[in-house]
């Protein structure tokens, strides 16, 4: 049964606790419990066409920010979504809602900012940010 919105079909599955990312339009439903921009990527990689489907996103920086633009969805809620993001997002034409914005995604130990952040920190083509976003995971990947 259709709910009223994508989003709000999105946030009951979200809510689940199974998946850290629901994308929605229609009766169509894509999930992934990956963590971090990961699933994302892998969405564009995919060469699926996301244009006008509403996510839910556990945390949501400008990195998504860019990848979010990249996929065309027409509307991101997010747990935690950073201020930056959400002002991306909206001068897109993204639609953004958060439970609660935060000045700063901060990384997985809880001591600095996020590395994808960082290396996306002052790029608005979002081309140049997933080449980006592209570097920082192989060499993350390279160093664990």
């Amino acid at each position: 049964m259709c709910l009223s919105s994508d989003v709000e079909k999105a946030k009951e599955v979200f809510d689940s606790g199974k998946y850290t990312c629901v994308l929605c339009k229609g009766d169509t439903l894509i999930t992934s419990t990956e963590r971090g921009v990961k699933p994302l990527v892998d969405f564009i990689d995919s060469g699926e066409d996301y244009t006008g489907f509403s996510a839910v996103d556990k945390i949501v920086g400008k990195s998504a920010g860019h990848l979010y633009m990249l996929m065309g969805v027409k509307s991101v809620h997010a747990v935690v979504m950073s201020r930056e993001a959400s002002e991306f997002l909206t001068s897109g034409g993204v639609k953004s809602t958060a439970d609660t914005f935060t000045e700063k995604i901060i990384n997985r130990m809880g001591n600095d900012i996020c590395p994808m952040e960082k290396f996306v920190a002052g790029i608005d083509d979002s081309q140049l940010a997933l080449l980006r976003i592209r570097e920082t995971m192989a060499e993350l990947q390279k160093n664990h």
